[in-house]
């Protein structure tokens, strides 16, 4: 015989939420009748339901510094595609999902051809991040540079300057695409300098770091930016076929029928009118 779920009492809900563990409420029912069929003792259901919401509260705080950073939910560590023609350093890998380069302030170069996942990596790393409490920032490389650029002509650039190089993960993507101007080179020089030592970050090119010189405008600042990156940095490299084409749409074999050229050139009647 089936265990009837209890219902609540309607003042303990109201307690609860009064507490802010309204939530609560939601499995309750079903932890007490799992408590009754395994004879589970009160300290015991008392846990069960406060780890619950422990738990629910620690991806609660995930998901909103995910989404606070602009990370892409849809790039997570767990939803990579293992059926990708792409090859990399597993343990690499596993080295830096223990976050131990975070602790020690170092930084993460991921580099690789278009289309390989050096974006998805690096999202999928900052998740793990946010995970673990740190704050997180994604942007692509020329949004930095264009918002560095703009903060310039309305007083706000050391503003802008603090919020990046105090952040605890900073993920830069498409670094080093097309050169660099004075100012631009300026102001990676800086950020390269502030966080090197005190902060990580993780930065995706799909140049190797050598290559890197030659965008900046100015050669010694170049010189001194990526020596500092690349001496305190993992070196994760990405190789393969890119898994764009995979997402290229194609026509369903259950979709309607393309409209026959006849369809396409009758005009409509008012446009007929219209010609007449």
């Amino acid at each position: 015989m089936a265990t009837k779920t209890p219902v609540l009492n309607p003042e303990l809900v109201s307690a609860l939420k009064r507490l802010r563990l309204g939530r609560i409420a939601e499995s309750l029912p079903e932890r007490l009748v799992l408590a009754d069929k395994q004879d589970v003792a009160f300290d015991e259901l008392l846990l069960m339901l406060l780890t619950d919401e422990i738990t629910r509260r620690d991806n609660t705080a995930a998901d909103n510094r995910a989404h606070e950073a602009g990370l892409d939910p849809t790039m997570r560590l767990e939803q990579w595609d293992k059926t990708s023609k792409v090859s990399f350093d597993k343990r690499m890998l596993s080295e830096l999902v223990s976050l131990r380069f975070l602790e020690a302030h170092r930084h993460v170069c991921i580099l690789g051809p278009v289309g390989v996942g050096k974006t998805f990596v690096a999202s999928a790393l900052g998740h793990v991040a946010c995970r673990h409490g740190y704050n997180v920032r994604f942007a692509r490389a020329d949004a930095t540079l264009r918002r560095l650029r703009q903060s310039r002509f309305d007083n706000s650039r050391d503003a802008e300057m603090i919020a990046l190089t105090s952040v605890d993960l900073l993920i830069i993507d498409d670094f080093a695409l097309e050169p660099m101007t004075k100012e631009e080179s300026k102001d990676v020089y800086q950020l390269f300098l502030e966080r090197t030592g005190r902060a990580s970050m993780i930065v995706t090119s799909n140049r190797d770091t050598a290559e890197w010189l030659a965008m900046f405008d100015d050669v010694l600042l170049a010189q001194s930016a990526v020596d500092r990156f690349r001496n305190a940095a993992y070196d994760f490299v990405m190789e393969g076929e890119s898994y764009r084409p995979r997402l290229k749409p194609t026509l369903d074999a259950a979709s309607p029928p393309p409209a026959s050229p006849a369809m396409k050139t009758r005009a409509h009647p008012r446009a007929r009118a219209r010609s007449r």
